[in-house]
C-alpha cells in the first residue's frame, strides 16, 4: 500500500515482565470520577459519567525506574496535575455489562490527566468543547502497563501524589464513583472498544497547579510509580 507520506510510527506503551509492548488505539478519560474531587471542582453527587478523549500521541511514555519529562505547554498560566488509574482493554466489545467487565481488560497503569485549567475554564463559560484545555501534546503523562494477574488489588488501592516530596493527593481507588466495571458498561454502551484502549478513570482531590522545574511523582499501590519533570 502506498501512502502519501509515511505513516506514524504506532504508539505505545511498555508492558511489565514483557518485551512486548501494549499498542495504543484511543484515550478516553472519566471527568469527576471521585466525589470530593467533584466537591472541589464546585459539583456534588453521583451524576452521570461523562468523557472525553485524548489523541494517542498525547502521551508520555515512562518507562519503569526513569523520569519522564513534560515541556511546560504553550497558552497556560495554570497547568494542574490529576493523578489517575488507567485501565488498559485487552479484548474489545460494544454494551459490555458492569459483571464482564473484568474479562476485557489487559492491565493497569499510573497516569496523568494534565490540564491547562484556565483554557478548560474559558471554555466552560462559553459552552465549548474543551478539547483546548485537555487533549494538547504530551497531556498523558503513563507508566508501564502492569498485567492484571500482577496487579493485585487494584480496586482498593492508594493513590497518591507527590509534588517535590510534597503530598498534593492522597486517595483510595474504593472510592470511585463509577467503578472501573461500571466504567466500562457506560463507555462500552457509546463507543466499541477495541483492545489498545485506555481509559483514564478519573482523579481523587487535591489537583493544583505546578510550574517548570517541579517533579511528580505519582503512584498506586501495586502498580509502582510515574515521574515527570515539569521542563
Amino acid at each position: 500500500m502506498n501512502f502519501v507520506f509515511n505513516p506514524p510510527a504506532t504508539v505505545s506503551v511498555p508492558v511489565l515482565g514483557s518485551s512486548a509492548r501494549f499498542p495504543v488505539h484511543r484515550i478516553y478519560c472519566v471527568g469527576r470520577n471521585y466525589e470530593e474531587h467533584a466537591k472541589e471542582m464546585g459539583f456534588t453527587g453521583r451524576e452521570p459519567p461523562f468523557f472525553f478523549l485524548k489523541p494517542a500521541d498525547a502521551l508520555v511514555v515512562v518507562n519503569a525506574g526513569e523520569t519522564g519529562a513534560m515541556p511546560y505547554p504553550s497558552l497556560t498560566q495554570n497547568l494542574h496535575h490529576e493523578i489517575e488509574l488507567v485501565v488498559a482493554i485487552g479484548t474489545g466489545g460494544r454494551n459490555i455489562k458492569a459483571a464482564d467487565a473484568y474479562q476485557h481488560i489487559f492491565g493497569f497503569a499510573v497516569g496523568l490527566d494534565m490540564t491547562r485549567r484556565d483554557l478548560q475554564n474559558d471554555m466552560k463559560k462559553q459552552g465549548r468543547p474543551w478539547c483546548i484545555g485537555k487533549a494538547f501534546d504530551q497531556s498523558a503523562p503513563i507508566g508501564p502497563i502492569t498485567p492484571a494477574a500482577l496487579a493485585g488489588d487494584v480496586h482498593h488501592a492508594e493513590i497518591a501524589l507527590q509534588v517535590n516530596g510534597a503530598d498534593r493527593q492522597r486517595s483510595n481507588v474504593s472510592k470511585l464513583i463509577w467503578s472501573v466495571a461500571e466504567t466500562i458498561e457506560h463507555l462500552s454502551a457509546a463507543w466499541e472498544l477495541q483492545p489498545g484502549d485506555l481509559i483514564y478513570t478519573g482523579t481523587p482531590e487535591g489537583v493544583a497547579a505546578v510550574v517548570r522545574g517541579d517533579l511528580l511523582e505519582g503512584a498506586i499501590a501495586g502498580l509502582g510509580d510515574l515521574k515527570i519533570r515539569i521542563s
